[in-house]
Parts: C-alpha cells; structure tokens; sequence
C-alpha cells in the first residue's frame, strides 16, 4: 500500500515538476569562446572557437539545479594565424582529427549573489576528463524583436592545458618557454528558450 502511494504520489509530482523546467540552446550568431595564452612570456595571443553550441535545462524556481551542456568543434579554432592553427590541429594540441570535439557537462551551480554563480563542470579534452568552475555572471532576460525569450550569461575561467595533455612546447635560452601553460577562457553567450 504505501508502494502504490509512493508511485502515485511522484506521478502526480513528475507533471508539476516539468513545468518548472525549461530549455535554452544558445545563439551562436550572438555568442562567442575565445582564449588567451601567454606567447614568449611577454604577449598575450587570442583566439576563438567559430563554432559550438550549447543547451542549459534550467529550473526557474531554483536557478542551482540548472544543467549546461556544451560541445566545442575544435577544428574550427582561429586565432587570425593560418599556420599557427593548423599547428594547433595537430597530434601536439588538439589532434582535430582524432578528438573533434571539446564537450562540457556541468555538476554544480552555486548562486554567490547579485546575480553572479560559480558553475563547476566537467571539460574533456582529448580524452581526459577533469573539473573546471567558471564564474558564471547572469546579465538579464529580454522578450526579442523576433518573439523568442533570450537570456544572456558571461564566464570565466583559467585552466592549465598541461592537465588535458596540451604539452607541447620549447624553451628559450633566456629561460621560460615559448607557449604559456595557462589558459584563460572567456564565454559570452545569448541563449533562446525553446517552446
């Protein structure tokens, strides 16, 4: 009997719940993931990641419980260099040809005020798999000229490419090396709910 109850009781939830839930795929043509990296110790060179796409399930009474999603085409990096790019599609980076995709799967969302959340995750790169937290600032929701719902999100974080096996590189003979171990990640997104 208190079985039957039980099943009865979380069926009638299940409904209730779902609606509290909705969908957001985000806007590539309004969105961007770009990275720094040290050069020579000295500079700083940027780039991007053309094409991703994105798709959060969020629950609008209790903005923590969100699930992010993410995949990166990684041959479609662009830093404004052709051969640096080709180079960073080789067996020394990203090896495009054998790990096309860069994925992200979120685990956690702290709300630490103001509109600001701290998103833990985890990022996998050829293969390996290790957490990341990015601090997640949520910039507002707007009705579109279009008659969608967007919402806009900023994030940041800072990794260590050496822990996805991102190794390559050669040391200068005033000491240090050429390519830097930290990578900044910086993500702008607009993001559409889905009817």
């Amino acid at each position: 009997m208190l079985r039957s109850t039980l099943v009865l009781l979380a069926a009638l939830a299940a409904p209730a719940l779902a609606q509290t839930t909705s969908t957001w795929e985000i806007d590539p043509a309004h969105s961007s993931i770009q990275f720094g990296v040290r050069h020579l110790m000295i500079s700083t060179v940027k780039g991007k990641f053309p094409k991703f796409t994105a798709t959060a399930v969020a629950d609008e009474k209790e903005p923590t419980r969100a699930v992010v999603e993410a995949s990166i085409d990684t041959a479609s990096i662009d830093t404004g260099e052709a051969k640096r790019d080709e180079h960073l599609r080789s067996p020394d980076f990203f090896d495009t040809e054998h790990h096309p995709t860069v994925s992200f799967r979120s685990t956690k969302v702290e709300d630490v005020g103001g509109g600001s959340y701290r998103l833990t995750g985890d990022l996998t790169i050829k293969d390996v798999t290790k957490p990341v937290t990015l601090d997640l600032e949520y910039l507002g929701t707007i009705s579109s000229p279009w008659g969608d719902q967007r919402a806009g999100f900023s994030a940041t974080t800072e990794v260590s490419r050496k822990e996805w096996g991102l190794e390559w590189n050669v040391a200068l003979e005033a000491g240090g090396v050429v390519v830097g171990d930290k990578v900044r990640l910086s993500i702008d997104a607009e993001a559409i709910l889905q009817k």
